[in-house]
């Protein structure tokens, strides 16, 4: 009988780039949802490599406020952001309001957070 080399699936954690890119560097992959999502002790080094305004929401969403002078500033943020989201497949809540923009990224089909999440808050913070 042939042993699998493969780790049990609660174990699994996919990776979208070579390990030394940042994670502004790689690609999203669409989630079918095969995949768990991520415990603290996974998460911890993806969050230390974003900026520290974002913030980790019951170890199941990132979370961040950004502030702008203006309402057109702030809405030219979101639809920029937005363009990422459509580049990457990925997609992020928003909340804009007068000079604020809060953006919420979960992978939802897990209910919790997978590496996408990390590149597109990456991503996003380089506007």
């Amino acid at each position: 009988m042939k042993r699998s080399r493969r780790r049990p699936k609660e174990m699994m954690i996919h990776t979208f780039g070579d390990e030394s890119m940042s994670l502004e560097e790689k690609k999203c992959l669409p989630c079918n949802g095969d995949i768990p999502a991520m415990n603290l002790q996974q998460i911890k080094p993806l969050l230390v490599q974003l900026n520290d305004q974002w913030k980790l929401v019951e170890e199941h969403h990132l979370e961040r406020d950004f502030l702008f002078d203006d309402f057109a500033t702030a809405l030219d943020f979101v639809n920029s952001a937005g363009e990422i989201c459509e580049q990457e497949n990925h997609h992020a809540d928003f909340h804009l309001s007068w000079g604020k923009v809060k953006v919420s990224i979960w992978t939802h089909k897990i209910d919790g957070l997978a590496e996408a999440d990390f590149i597109l808050a990456a991503k996003i913070e380089k506007i």
